[in-house]
């Protein structure tokens, strides 16, 4: 199931501001229990596919409600992926996504999020990281990022590093390194210099540690102080601030 499926909106949810959630939080207030793929309204009337993090994982953090705007679980999808792409979302909401810049955009221009990454390595071990405020701005601005206030679930701080940084792929330069970054690490992320990133959660998914090619791999460099280990999971979720 891709992630845009307007086509079948009207007949599942109906068309009254009741049945058409602006994010997970909303389907979570209206009574949902059940973590799945729901269709939300961040830019108004039309629906965006997404998995909902409804079911809490039984943290004081987690307690269900979260929109899921990226995630990695089994390398199959491809993420070097062009601006377009990344500007309106790609890939596969039963597996592997990205929900798009605009679509990030307009829900945190409208509501104060904050923003988890959850984490699992091929050894079975898991952490997050907790972020207490998360946004993107707008196309104009290169939908910079802004995020701040961490919080440490055993993953470390591998995201404040790109705090204030245009997004960047292949063919939009927008880093602050003389080359690009997206090209130069194979995917599409908020990008500094040189070394480009502390984490590159849409880099090529390694299946373990490989450090034959420099810093390519979905990497989050505080999980061993390396940017060779690629993550078996990764998933980025965000929730309105209570």
């Amino acid at each position: 199931m891709m992630i845009f499926l307007a086509a079948f909106l009207p007949l599942l949810l109906g068309s009254g501001s009741a049945l058409t959630p602006f994010d997970c939080s909303d389907i979570q207030n209206s009574g949902e229990t059940l973590s799945g793929i729901y269709a939300i309204y961040p830019a108004g009337d039309f629906p965006v596919w997404v998995y909902c993090h409804i079911v809490s994982d039984g943290t004081v953090e987690d307690n269900g409600g979260w929109t899921v705007i990226q995630r990695r679980v089994d390398g199959s999808m491809n993420f070097y992926q062009p601006w377009n792409q990344y500007k309106r979302g790609f890939g596969n909401v039963e597996t592997e996504y990205w929900l798009g810049l605009e679509n990030m955009f307009q829900l945190t221009r409208n509501r104060a999020y904050m923003l988890r990454v959850d984490l699992e390595d091929f050894n079975g071990r898991k952490g997050y990281a907790l972020y207490s405020s998360f946004s993107v701005g707008a196309e104009g601005d290169g939908y910079k990022l802004q995020v701040s206030g961490f919080t440490d679930g055993g993953a470390g701080d591998s995201l404040t590093f790109h705090n204030g940084l245009k997004f960047t792929t292949f063919d939009k330069d927008q880093d602050i390194d003389d080359n690009n970054c997206a090209k130069m690490r194979l995917g599409g992320f908020w990008y500094r210099a040189t070394p480009c990133h502390y984490t590159n959660p849409n880099g090529i998914y390694l299946w373990g540690r490989d450090a034959t090619i420099f810093g390519i791999g979905n990497a989050w460099y505080t999980w061993e102080n390396s940017v060779a280990v690629g993550m078996k999971t990764i998933s980025m979720k965000i929730k309105p601030v209570s």
